[in-house]
């Protein structure tokens, strides 16, 4: 673990240069220390629309998100993780805090900017499993990991289109359907806002269009 010193020598050629900054840091102690480096170079250097990216965040607490709203971060989270290891992590940390990771909804709800990812190739980068994992926060074992965090739908994959889109400052020709963009879409087997939240796990691409022409097809 780096010192806060050595981490800000680091960060500070980054809010220098004006550079977008993405940190990785899962557990609250992680946060804290990005937050407490970020907060003085953000007062002496600004913050002109970097849009730097908490990435993960598995263990971010209620306060950090505040922080994390008023400093204009954008959390990155990694909700994928109640399927895979949701499981484990109760039997790490106990029901009571374990029901708290990824807090996606909570996240929205104090409107702070999110995005969800699949961390591949740690996580296959199945985007119908990313939003199925958002959506139902489902364990292997079948259990309800944070019932409060569920994302809907729809939420869910605005985080995966142009809420990220935004965050990789593309949103002015990616993420979303309209004249002008690039024509990059998928043709999927169902409607993931119409089936059943259960089934959003089983859609799958027939057909890729990059810039236009097809580039995949069933």
């Amino acid at each position: 673990i780096p010192s806060d010193s050595t981490l800000t020598t680091i960060l500070e050629k980054g809010f220098k240069n004006n550079w977008q900054i993405l940190c990785h840091a899962n557990g609250d102690a992680a946060v804290d220390q990005m937050l407490r480096t970020f907060k003085p170079l953000q007062e002496k250097y600004g913050n002109n629309g970097r849009r730097d990216v908490l990435i993960h965040g598995q263990y971010i607490r209620e306060d950090q998100l505040d922080d994390v709203g008023k400093m204009n971060i954008i959390a990155s989270l990694f909700p994928m993780h109640t399927f895979y290891w949701g499981d484990w992590h109760k039997q790490l940390i106990g029901d009571s805090l374990g029901n708290k990771i990824s807090p996606v909804k909570k996240a929205l709800n104090k409107n702070v900017k999110i995005t969800i990812h699949s961390d591949a190739p740690v996580a296959l980068p199945n985007l119908m499993r990313v939003i199925w994992t958002a959506v139902e926060r489902t364990s292997r074992s079948g259990e309800i990991i944070g019932k409060d965090e569920r994302l809907t739908p729809y939420e869910a994959l605005q985080a995966i289109t142009i809420w990220s889109a935004h965050q990789h400052f593309e949103e002015d020709r990616k993420g979303s359907l309209k004249q002008g963009k690039m024509a990059d879409f998928v043709i999927l087997s169902d409607n993931p806002l119409k089936v059943e939240t259960n089934a959003i796990k089983d859609v799958v691409v027939l057909k890729t269009i990059k810039e236009g022409k097809v580039v995949f097809e069933k």
